[in-house]
């Protein structure tokens, strides 16, 4: 097998941490419901392990599963067009996982920078599962034999271990099993900052409410948090350049970038010299015309979870169908007895 003869197919994943936000609709979801129309097969996953690797509430991690689900829908994701589903129901992902575990090197995961920020000066007291579960995720793109996978700047580390535990495997066994998946790192937002801190990452952790948007926030919250976003008193620039050190300015040019469909040179060439008297009316009255509706959508699917289980209980099975022969030829090339079929 060549590369070439691997099918183009998209993966990925998003945790099922709860509220989610602008910064998860325009860093992964709005891009996950456009690339389901380029004719690429595409596998979306609610990376439900993963989150375990804390401890988790059960009752608010099955509604935050069920809540995600909703918002990949309510984006635009078609259940029929693309795959959806939980990544807990498929178990090719824990079983590939651990042949990437004895594949993967210590000294690989201990340069892995988001084990360091998330576990702290605590790491002695961190699970095994935060520290490991890049090789997870490695499973949760290699069982598909995924080609592509939308990722934010934040994850691109771990795909670049991926792709390392790809070609490792491949040089073991001397196979061209594995493909060397590829990043797609694309858009005027892929890093959606604070309102109220342009250097800090929007997060649905941040005390403040205000620093954010969440997806299920009404039109009137959404047109309040934009106007009172944090700015600077000058003007907005007539180039991109102009926008260098000031984050807080650049942040709100790519959110409208982002929800309208165009460069922030295209912004640019239409809103330099507004004040932002100006321009933030205007962005707010985008921001609530792209996401008031995915707030009123997703709360009418969540007044019906067994409907969203159904949906993800197919999608679990179309993913399997895919995974399982996948993990058997895994399998089969080291030398193990053929997993049982799903």
């Amino acid at each position: 097998m060549t590369e070439a003869a691997f099918t183009p197919r998209v993966f990925s994943g998003i945790q099922p941490s709860g509220n989610l936000t602008l910064g998860n609709y325009l860093g992964a979801l709005k891009r996950f419901a456009n690339s389901q129309n380029d004719g690429i097969e595409s596998i979306f996953c609610m990376v439900d392990l993963h989150a375990i690797t804390v401890w988790q509430d059960p009752a608010a991690l099955r509604h935050a599963t069920r809540e995600l689900a909703a918002g990949f829908i309510a984006s635009g994701i078609d259940p029929q067009k693309s795959i959806l589903f939980n990544q807990s129901q498929v178990p090719e992902h824990t079983q590939m996982a651990w042949v990437f575990n004895c594949v993967a090197r210590m000294g690989w995961m201990k340069r892995m920078t988001q084990f360091k920020d998330k576990a702290g000066k605590n790491a002695e007291q961190a699970s095994l599962g935060l520290f490991g579960y890049p090789a997870l995720m490695a499973a949760d793109i290699l069982a598909y034999h995924a080609t592509h996978v939308p990722v934010g700047e934040d994850q691109k580390q771990h795909l670049e271990l991926t792709r390392d535990i790809a070609l490792k495997f491949n040089n073991d066994y001397g196979v061209e099993f594995f493909p060397i998946t590829e990043p797609v790192i694309e858009g005027a937002a892929t890093r959606v900052m604070s309102l109220r801190d342009g250097s800090k990452k929007m997060s649905k952790s941040d005390p403040s409410d205000m620093s954010r948007i969440n997806l299920t926030d009404d039109a009137d919250t959404i047109a309040k948090k934009i106007r009172k976003a944090k700015t600077d008193p000058e003007p907005l620039p007539d180039t991109a350049d102009g926008l260098e050190d000031r984050p807080e300015a650049r942040n709100l040019v790519n959110i409208f970038a982002a929800l309208n469909d165009q460069s922030v040179d295209q912004v640019m060439q239409e809103m330099g010299g507004k004040p932002f008297s100006e321009f933030k009316p205007l962005l707010a009255d985008l921001a609530v015309e792209k996401l008031a509706p995915i707030s009123v959508e997703m709360a009418r699917l969540m007044q019906d979870v067994a409907e969203i289980d159904r949906i993800l209980t197919d999608g679990s099975q179309r993913a399997r169908a895919i995974a399982h022969p996948i993990l058997r030829q895994t399998y089969d090339i080291i030398g193990m007895v053929p997993p049982v079929s799903a």
